[in-house]
Protein backbone atom coordinates (compact mmCIF):
# COMPACT_ATOMS: atom_id res chain seq x y z
CA UNK A 1 0.00 0.00 0.00
CA UNK A 2 0.82 3.56 -1.03
CA UNK A 3 2.87 5.40 1.80
CA UNK A 4 0.85 8.05 1.56
CA UNK A 5 -3.08 6.35 1.91
CA UNK A 6 -4.60 7.32 5.63
CA UNK A 7 -6.41 4.27 7.19
CA UNK A 8 -9.99 4.39 6.75
CA UNK A 9 -12.30 3.35 9.48
CA UNK A 10 -14.19 -0.03 7.65
CA UNK A 11 -17.05 -1.93 8.60
CA UNK A 12 -16.25 -5.14 7.03
CA UNK A 13 -19.73 -7.75 6.42
CA UNK A 14 -18.58 -11.44 5.50
CA UNK A 15 -19.84 -14.79 6.98
CA UNK A 16 -17.69 -18.09 5.66
CA UNK A 17 -14.23 -19.16 5.44
CA UNK A 18 -14.16 -17.66 1.97
CA UNK A 19 -14.24 -14.11 3.30
CA UNK A 20 -11.79 -14.88 6.04
CA UNK A 21 -8.35 -13.85 4.24
CA UNK A 22 -9.75 -10.93 3.06
CA UNK A 23 -10.69 -9.86 7.03
CA UNK A 24 -7.11 -10.61 7.79
CA UNK A 25 -5.89 -8.70 5.22
CA UNK A 26 -7.71 -5.73 6.41
CA UNK A 27 -7.00 -6.03 10.09
CA UNK A 28 -2.82 -6.65 8.62
CA UNK A 29 -3.58 -3.16 6.69
CA UNK A 30 -3.18 0.39 7.89
CA UNK A 31 -6.90 0.95 7.87
CA UNK A 32 -9.47 0.62 10.66
CA UNK A 33 -11.69 -2.23 11.04
CA UNK A 34 -13.86 -0.42 13.81
CA UNK A 35 -16.73 -3.35 13.67
CA UNK A 36 -17.62 -6.64 11.24
CA UNK A 37 -21.12 -7.88 10.49
CA UNK A 38 -21.96 -11.38 10.42
CA UNK A 39 -24.60 -14.35 9.94
CA UNK A 40 -26.50 -15.14 13.48
CA UNK A 41 -24.33 -18.71 15.03
CA UNK A 42 -26.37 -21.52 13.55
CA UNK A 43 -27.44 -25.26 14.79
CA UNK A 44 -24.51 -27.34 13.22
CA UNK A 45 -23.13 -30.99 13.48
CA UNK A 46 -24.55 -34.21 15.05
CA UNK A 47 -25.18 -32.62 18.29
CA UNK A 48 -26.72 -29.58 16.60
CA UNK A 49 -24.74 -27.15 19.01
CA UNK A 50 -24.75 -23.26 17.72
CA UNK A 51 -21.48 -22.42 15.56
CA UNK A 52 -20.80 -19.27 14.97
CA UNK A 53 -19.24 -17.75 11.81
CA UNK A 54 -15.43 -18.03 10.75
CA UNK A 55 -15.77 -14.28 10.14
CA UNK A 56 -17.58 -14.18 13.73
CA UNK A 57 -14.55 -16.39 15.37
CA UNK A 58 -11.77 -14.27 13.70
CA UNK A 59 -13.05 -10.89 14.50
CA UNK A 60 -13.43 -12.06 18.22
CA UNK A 61 -9.94 -13.43 18.02
CA UNK A 62 -8.53 -9.91 16.85
CA UNK A 63 -10.98 -8.44 19.54
CA UNK A 64 -13.06 -6.73 16.85
CA UNK A 65 -16.67 -6.15 17.91
CA UNK A 66 -18.87 -8.07 16.21
CA UNK A 67 -22.74 -8.24 15.75
CA UNK A 68 -25.05 -10.34 13.52
CA UNK A 69 -28.27 -8.77 12.82
CA UNK A 70 -31.31 -10.78 10.96
CA UNK A 71 -31.61 -7.84 8.70
CA UNK A 72 -30.51 -4.46 7.99
CA UNK A 73 -34.27 -3.08 6.57
CA UNK A 74 -34.95 -1.91 10.02
CA UNK A 75 -34.66 2.21 10.75
CA UNK A 76 -33.25 1.00 13.75
CA UNK A 77 -30.09 -1.06 12.53
CA UNK A 78 -29.69 1.68 9.47
CA UNK A 79 -28.95 4.01 12.81
CA UNK A 80 -27.16 1.38 14.50
CA UNK A 81 -24.42 1.22 10.84
CA UNK A 82 -24.79 4.84 10.53
CA UNK A 83 -23.55 5.65 14.11
CA UNK A 84 -20.26 4.08 13.40
CA UNK A 85 -18.97 6.30 11.07
CA UNK A 86 -17.34 4.34 8.76
CA UNK A 87 -15.59 5.55 5.40
CA UNK A 88 -15.95 2.14 3.62
CA UNK A 89 -18.22 -0.50 3.89
CA UNK A 90 -16.30 -3.77 2.53
CA UNK A 91 -18.25 -6.83 2.00
CA UNK A 92 -17.54 -10.51 0.97
CA UNK A 93 -20.16 -13.50 1.04
CA UNK A 94 -22.52 -11.57 4.11
CA UNK A 95 -25.50 -13.45 3.06
CA UNK A 96 -28.03 -10.50 3.51
CA UNK A 97 -29.27 -7.64 1.11
CA UNK A 98 -27.89 -4.04 2.06
CA UNK A 99 -31.04 -2.06 1.13
CA UNK A 100 -29.85 1.67 -0.77
CA UNK A 101 -30.31 3.22 2.63
CA UNK A 102 -27.19 1.41 4.10
CA UNK A 103 -25.18 1.59 0.55
CA UNK A 104 -25.66 5.23 1.33
CA UNK A 105 -24.51 5.97 4.52
CA UNK A 106 -20.24 5.44 4.11
CA UNK A 107 -19.05 8.67 2.11
CA UNK A 108 -16.76 6.08 -0.21
CA UNK A 109 -19.37 3.58 -0.51
CA UNK A 110 -19.67 -0.37 -0.54
CA UNK A 111 -17.45 -2.20 -1.82
CA UNK A 112 -18.00 -6.00 -2.38
CA UNK A 113 -15.50 -9.05 -3.68
CA UNK A 114 -17.17 -11.47 -5.72
CA UNK A 115 -15.61 -15.01 -6.99
CA UNK A 116 -16.47 -14.45 -10.84
CA UNK A 117 -15.66 -12.36 -14.12
CA UNK A 118 -18.10 -10.09 -13.71
CA UNK A 119 -20.88 -9.81 -15.73
CA UNK A 120 -20.58 -13.33 -15.59
CA UNK A 121 -21.94 -15.60 -12.87
CA UNK A 122 -23.67 -12.92 -11.00
CA UNK A 123 -25.13 -14.81 -7.87
CA UNK A 124 -24.81 -17.27 -5.00
CA UNK A 125 -22.78 -20.13 -6.53
CA UNK A 126 -20.07 -18.58 -8.98
CA UNK A 127 -17.11 -20.99 -8.41
CA UNK A 128 -19.43 -24.34 -8.90
CA UNK A 129 -21.27 -22.45 -11.98
CA UNK A 130 -18.26 -21.61 -13.74
CA UNK A 131 -16.49 -25.23 -12.94
CA UNK A 132 -19.58 -27.08 -14.29
CA UNK A 133 -19.97 -24.59 -17.60
CA UNK A 134 -16.22 -25.99 -17.99
CA UNK A 135 -15.12 -21.85 -18.17
CA UNK A 136 -11.27 -21.37 -18.84
CA UNK A 137 -10.94 -19.02 -17.14
CA UNK A 138 -12.42 -17.30 -14.01
CA UNK A 139 -11.27 -14.42 -11.17
CA UNK A 140 -12.30 -12.06 -8.55
CA UNK A 141 -13.94 -8.69 -8.69
CA UNK A 142 -13.87 -6.07 -6.82
CA UNK A 143 -17.26 -3.99 -7.16
CA UNK A 144 -19.14 -1.07 -6.46
CA UNK A 145 -22.57 -1.79 -4.68
CA UNK A 146 -25.60 -0.85 -6.03
CA UNK A 147 -29.33 -2.33 -5.33
CA UNK A 148 -29.15 -4.76 -8.59
CA UNK A 149 -27.27 -8.25 -7.55
CA UNK A 150 -24.17 -8.03 -8.41
CA UNK A 151 -24.98 -5.47 -11.04
CA UNK A 152 -22.33 -2.83 -9.57
CA UNK A 153 -19.41 -1.12 -11.62
CA UNK A 154 -16.11 -2.76 -11.29
CA UNK A 155 -12.92 -0.95 -9.91
CA UNK A 156 -10.41 -3.95 -9.77
CA UNK A 157 -10.29 -7.34 -10.76
CA UNK A 158 -7.92 -10.79 -10.89
CA UNK A 159 -8.06 -13.41 -13.36
CA UNK A 160 -6.88 -17.36 -12.95
CA UNK A 161 -7.20 -20.30 -15.22
CA UNK A 162 -9.39 -23.38 -14.25
CA UNK A 163 -7.65 -26.28 -14.30
CA UNK A 164 -8.66 -29.64 -15.49
CA UNK A 165 -7.57 -31.12 -11.58
CA UNK A 166 -9.80 -27.82 -9.92
CA UNK A 167 -12.77 -28.90 -7.74
CA UNK A 168 -14.88 -26.38 -6.18
CA UNK A 169 -12.72 -26.77 -2.89
CA UNK A 170 -9.21 -25.96 -4.77
CA UNK A 171 -11.13 -23.08 -6.71
CA UNK A 172 -12.87 -21.70 -3.38
CA UNK A 173 -9.31 -21.89 -2.10
CA UNK A 174 -7.41 -19.94 -4.78
CA UNK A 175 -10.17 -17.31 -5.29
CA UNK A 176 -10.60 -16.11 -1.35
CA UNK A 177 -7.07 -15.27 -1.28
CA UNK A 178 -7.34 -13.75 -4.83
CA UNK A 179 -10.45 -11.77 -3.64
CA UNK A 180 -8.25 -10.56 -0.23
CA UNK A 181 -5.42 -9.26 -2.64
CA UNK A 182 -7.46 -7.50 -5.26
CA UNK A 183 -9.92 -5.83 -2.65
CA UNK A 184 -6.83 -4.70 -0.54
CA UNK A 185 -5.49 -2.81 -3.76
CA UNK A 186 -9.34 -1.95 -4.62
CA UNK A 187 -9.31 -0.09 -1.34
CA UNK A 188 -6.13 1.84 -2.19
CA UNK A 189 -7.86 3.01 -5.17
CA UNK A 190 -10.79 4.83 -3.32
CA UNK A 191 -8.96 5.97 -0.70
CA UNK A 192 -6.19 7.75 -2.98
CA UNK A 193 -9.54 9.50 -5.26
CA UNK A 194 -7.91 7.04 -8.51
CA UNK A 195 -10.10 4.65 -8.90
CA UNK A 196 -12.14 4.38 -12.54
CA UNK A 197 -15.28 2.18 -11.68
CA UNK A 198 -16.08 0.47 -15.23
CA UNK A 199 -19.38 0.02 -15.68
CA UNK A 200 -21.28 -4.26 -16.53
CA UNK A 201 -21.60 -4.81 -19.80
CA UNK A 202 -25.18 -5.64 -20.94
CA UNK A 203 -23.96 -8.46 -22.61
CA UNK A 204 -22.16 -11.90 -21.54
CA UNK A 205 -24.46 -11.55 -18.09
CA UNK A 206 -25.12 -15.20 -16.52
CA UNK A 207 -26.69 -16.03 -13.21
CA UNK A 208 -25.30 -18.66 -11.13
CA UNK A 209 -28.11 -20.22 -9.23
CA UNK A 210 -27.38 -21.55 -5.62
CA UNK A 211 -26.41 -25.41 -5.83
CA UNK A 212 -29.10 -27.92 -5.24
CA UNK A 213 -29.11 -31.38 -3.50
CA UNK A 214 -31.39 -32.64 -6.54
CA UNK A 215 -28.67 -31.45 -9.05
CA UNK A 216 -25.73 -34.38 -7.54
CA UNK A 217 -27.16 -37.45 -9.01
CA UNK A 218 -25.25 -38.42 -11.73
CA UNK A 219 -26.35 -39.06 -15.25
CA UNK A 220 -24.39 -41.75 -16.93
CA UNK A 221 -26.02 -41.09 -20.15
CA UNK A 222 -24.23 -37.50 -20.55
CA UNK A 223 -20.80 -37.12 -22.12
CA UNK A 224 -17.51 -38.01 -19.96
CA UNK A 225 -16.95 -33.84 -20.39
CA UNK A 226 -19.91 -33.01 -18.37
CA UNK A 227 -20.14 -35.83 -15.70
CA UNK A 228 -16.21 -34.52 -14.90
CA UNK A 229 -17.21 -30.59 -14.64
CA UNK A 230 -20.66 -31.45 -12.46
CA UNK A 231 -18.37 -33.93 -10.04
CA UNK A 232 -15.45 -31.44 -9.57
CA UNK A 233 -17.83 -28.51 -9.55
CA UNK A 234 -20.05 -30.79 -6.73
CA UNK A 235 -16.94 -31.61 -4.86
CA UNK A 236 -16.43 -31.98 -2.18
CA UNK A 237 -20.15 -31.09 -1.06
CA UNK A 238 -22.69 -32.20 -2.06
CA UNK A 239 -20.79 -34.44 -4.03
CA UNK A 240 -22.24 -36.23 -6.56
CA UNK A 241 -23.20 -39.09 -6.99
CA UNK A 242 -23.99 -42.70 -8.32
CA UNK A 243 -27.21 -44.43 -6.39
CA UNK A 244 -26.67 -48.55 -5.95
CA UNK A 245 -29.37 -50.56 -6.65
CA UNK A 246 -29.27 -50.96 -2.61
CA UNK A 247 -30.01 -48.02 -2.01
CA UNK A 248 -26.51 -46.65 -1.43
CA UNK A 249 -25.17 -43.65 -2.85
CA UNK A 250 -21.20 -43.62 -3.89
CA UNK A 251 -19.80 -39.75 -4.25
CA UNK A 252 -17.34 -39.55 -6.96
CA UNK A 253 -15.22 -36.34 -5.96
CA UNK A 254 -12.47 -35.94 -8.69
CA UNK A 255 -12.67 -37.70 -12.44
CA UNK A 256 -11.19 -37.47 -15.45
CA UNK A 257 -11.67 -37.88 -19.25
CA UNK A 258 -10.37 -41.63 -20.16
CA UNK A 259 -10.61 -40.81 -24.17
CA UNK A 260 -11.58 -44.64 -25.09
CA UNK A 261 -14.09 -45.47 -26.63
CA UNK A 262 -16.80 -48.36 -25.64
CA UNK A 263 -19.74 -50.08 -27.28
CA UNK A 264 -21.66 -50.88 -23.35
CA UNK A 265 -24.73 -49.32 -21.99
CA UNK A 266 -24.52 -46.33 -19.92
CA UNK A 267 -23.42 -47.31 -16.05
CA UNK A 268 -21.75 -50.17 -17.11
CA UNK A 269 -18.41 -50.90 -14.94
CA UNK A 270 -15.43 -50.61 -18.04
CA UNK A 271 -12.62 -52.07 -15.47
CA UNK A 272 -9.49 -50.45 -13.99
CA UNK A 273 -7.16 -47.91 -15.60
CA UNK A 274 -3.48 -48.26 -14.80
CA UNK A 275 -3.46 -45.84 -12.28
CA UNK A 276 -6.08 -47.48 -10.49
CA UNK A 277 -8.74 -45.15 -11.59
CA UNK A 278 -12.81 -46.80 -12.00
CA UNK A 279 -13.48 -46.76 -15.79
CA UNK A 280 -17.38 -46.07 -16.33
CA UNK A 281 -19.29 -46.25 -19.85
CA UNK A 282 -21.53 -42.91 -20.30
CA UNK A 283 -22.71 -40.88 -22.67
CA UNK A 284 -21.72 -40.57 -26.45
CA UNK A 285 -19.63 -44.07 -26.28
CA UNK A 286 -17.17 -42.57 -23.65
CA UNK A 287 -15.63 -43.24 -20.87
CA UNK A 288 -15.30 -41.23 -17.16
CA UNK A 289 -12.72 -42.23 -15.02
CA UNK A 290 -13.04 -41.76 -11.60
CA UNK A 291 -10.20 -41.17 -9.94
CA UNK A 292 -11.38 -40.43 -5.60
CA UNK A 293 -14.84 -40.88 -4.39
CA UNK A 294 -16.44 -41.94 -0.82
CA UNK A 295 -18.56 -44.87 0.52
CA UNK A 296 -21.54 -44.33 1.99
CA UNK A 297 -20.74 -44.07 5.56
CA UNK A 298 -16.64 -44.06 4.85
CA UNK A 299 -13.98 -41.54 4.19
CA UNK A 300 -13.01 -40.29 1.06
CA UNK A 301 -10.31 -42.56 -0.72
CA UNK A 302 -8.86 -42.70 -4.22
CA UNK A 303 -10.48 -45.26 -6.94
CA UNK A 304 -7.92 -47.98 -6.34
CA UNK A 305 -8.22 -48.18 -2.95
CA UNK A 306 -11.70 -48.28 -3.22
CA UNK A 307 -11.90 -51.23 -6.01
CA UNK A 308 -9.08 -52.89 -4.35
CA UNK A 309 -11.58 -54.07 -1.74
CA UNK A 310 -13.74 -55.09 -4.41
CA UNK A 311 -15.09 -58.00 -6.10
CA UNK A 312 -16.79 -55.75 -9.34
CA UNK A 313 -17.19 -57.32 -12.71
CA UNK A 314 -16.23 -55.59 -15.87
CA UNK A 315 -19.02 -55.52 -17.88
CA UNK A 316 -21.92 -55.49 -15.59
CA UNK A 317 -24.01 -52.40 -14.46
CA UNK A 318 -21.74 -50.17 -11.83
CA UNK A 319 -25.18 -49.49 -9.94
CA UNK A 320 -25.63 -53.44 -8.90
CA UNK A 321 -22.32 -53.65 -7.76
CA UNK A 322 -21.86 -50.86 -5.45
Amino acid sequence: MSADVTGLNIVFMGSPDFACPTLQALIDSPHNIIHVMTQPPRAAGRGMAERQTAIAALAQAHNIPVSWPTSLKSDEEIAKLAAHGADLFVVVAYGLILPKAVLDLPPLGAVNGHASLLPRWRGAAPIQRAIEAGDAKTGTCAMMMEEGLDTGPVIHKSLTDITDDDTAQSLHDRLSMMTAKTLIEAIELLATNTSHPISQPDEGVTYAAKIQKAEAALDLARPARDLKNQIHALSPFPGAFIMGDNGQRLKCLTAAIDGTAHHADTGTYLGQSDDGALLLACGEGQVLAITRLQPAGKKPMSAADFLRGKQLISGASLTAQI
